[in-house]
């Protein structure tokens, strides 16, 4: 008989089937039209119904499967009963198939730590730029972000009636990443993808150091390392704090699982453990080749005016 599949294999395999039913509560809520809209910081830091119901779902969806890990998200939500609508209780059966990684068979529940963005992007989703919107799970263990899903519930929205409506990636540590077609920026060419509702001139600054052909400005983080993975920008480059664990872990468990990296603007590596504060407070620097490039072009202003 076969054995059981290995823990990790198995959130990663629930996380899937939870993150294409958070894909569904988010496209629910935008076609019934009531986005239910807070601001948290200011106008530019929102979190609408989408965002709330689709934590409760993911949080409890694998609370409920898995106890004993420790699952952090973006929304500051009572703790109240989740209703069963909410609730996921499936699986990806082919990723189940997949052997798993040999340093992560004997991992144990306690010791993954789940960090959930329910909905990133969630400005560009109150403005209609729905191909920004992503669900983001990532799964840390031992500090490291190690395996994630990436949603993105309207991939597809402009090719039509007929077309299939999103898609999800995910990827773990010494397996690779699965979802999309990895394709790399043609060479020597130089695409900075940036922040698009956070901008600075410190932000400014250290974009115009790197002298690129071309710079994008979207929204979320999960977009942004979709636009690396696919071959669209070759750097992404935020020189600012407000960046978080949850917009960071899921995207770099498959950013590294495809052999790119990611660090803030000074070089360091994030951690996740549980205890880790939750602001990546000195930016991001990300790639899929070519990181040193880009990390010797950073001014030394722009990293002294960003502690992490």
């Amino acid at each position: 008989s076969m054995a059981s599949p290995a823990l990790l294999m198995r959130v990663v395999a629930s996380a899937y089937s939870v993150a294409e039913k958070a894909a569904t509560i988010v496209r629910n809520v935008m076609s019934a039209g009531d986005l239910g809209i807070v601001e948290k910081a200011g106008p530019n830091d929102l979190q609408t119904k989408a965002d709330r119901l689709v934590q409760m779902s993911i949080c409890a969806s694998l609370a409920r499967k898995f106890p004993k890990m420790t699952i952090i998200g973006e929304e500051e939500l009572p703790t109240e009963d989740v209703t069963e609508d909410l609730i996921e209780d499936g699986h990806c059966e082919e990723i189940l198939k997949k052997p798993c990684p040999a340093q992560y068979t004997g991992i144990k529940e306690e010791e993954l730590v789940i960090w959930v963005d329910p909905l990133d992007g969630t400005k560009e989703y109150t403005e209609g730029l729905l191909d920004h919107v992503t669900v983001l799970i990532g799964i840390a263990y031992g500090g490291k972000a190690i395996a994630g899903v990436i949603n993105q519930p309207y991939y597809n929205y402009e090719a039509g009636a007929n077309a299939v409506l999103g898609r999800t990636i995910w990827g773990v540590l010494g397996m690779g990443a699965f979802g999309f077609q990895l394709t790399e920026v043609p060479a020597g060419k130089h695409i900075v993808v940036t922040t698009r509702s956070h901008s600075s001139a410190l932000v400014n600054e250290c974009i115009t150091a790197l002298n690129p052909d071309a710079v994008i400005r979207v929204g979320g983080a999960g977009n942004k390392i979709i636009q690396l993975i696919e071959g669209k920008a070759s750097a992404y480059v935020f020189a600012s704090p407000g960046c978080k664990k949850w917009d960071t872990c899921a995207p770099e468990a498959i950013l590294h699982a495809v052999g790119g990296k990611i660090t803030d603007i000074r070089g360091n590596p994030f951690q996740y453990n549980k205890e880790v504060k939750h602001m990546n407070s000195a930016g991001v620097l990300a790639t899929l080749r070519n990181y040193d490039y880009y990390a010797s072009r950073i001014p030394n202003t722009v990293k002294e005016s960003l502690v992490p």
